[in-house]
């Protein structure tokens, strides 16, 4: 075995970890959600630039208004979820750059002048603070459901402003009854993995 992660954690975080469908109606505390985030705002990230937002879509009148934008597949499971994120984009993280990389003073400068690299760095380094968001969710022995199909401008206009792009919803509980599709094929090492 190569891995120091013993067996247990690779399968609570991977091997038997699934995109659930169903929840039970157990609740998700904002403890819990605060222990996921402690643990995965450690992950890296360009330049530390940590551009991910979550919202947590709590009140009935918030929930139903989200479910409104997601696709007729993904409504169901979204307003039966324990918990809903939103999970967003800063583009302005640029500000925040004096405090997370402070031995570069540059850096909030590098970025100011030029939305569009903002916007492409953000999406990008928030896309994996949201699978580090994700994995997460499973350490906390928990199930994520993340879903992209809906409407992800309206969820936007809905619930954000103009500086922050949404990337997915994330349903959150304990896995309910027939909470799993088949699991998919993945891909053998060396379809994916070359050397030169």
């Amino acid at each position: 075995m190569s891995l120091v992660l013993d067996a247990a954690a690779q399968n609570l975080l991977f091997r038997e970890a699934r995109t659930a469908n169903t929840f039970t109606d157990e609740p998700v505390t904002d403890e819990q959600v605060q222990a996921i985030y402690d643990l995965v705002k450690y992950g890296p990230t360009s330049m530390n630039q940590s551009p991910l937002r979550v919202t947590l879509v709590r009140s009935p009148e918030a929930r139903e208004r989200l479910v409104q934008h997601m696709s007729e597949g993904n409504k169901p499971k979204t307003a039966a979820a324990p918990l809903v994120a939103i999970l967003s984009a800063d583009n302005e993280f640029h500000e925040e750059l004096p405090r997370l990389f402070p031995h570069f003073p540059q850096a909030k400068d590098m970025f100011a002048a030029d939305r569009l690299v903002r916007e492409k760095n953000a999406a990008l380094n928030a896309a994996l603070q949201a699978a580090y968001f994700i994995v997460g969710v499973r350490a906390a022995g928990l199930a994520a459901g993340p879903m992209t199909g809906g409407d992800l401008e309206g969820i936007r206009k809905e619930f954000l402003d103009d500086d922050h792009t949404p990337l997915m919803v994330v349903n959150i509980g304990r896995p309910g009854q027939d909470a799993w599709f088949p699991r998919s094929p993945r891909l053998e090492y060396g379809q994916v993995v070359t050397t030169v």
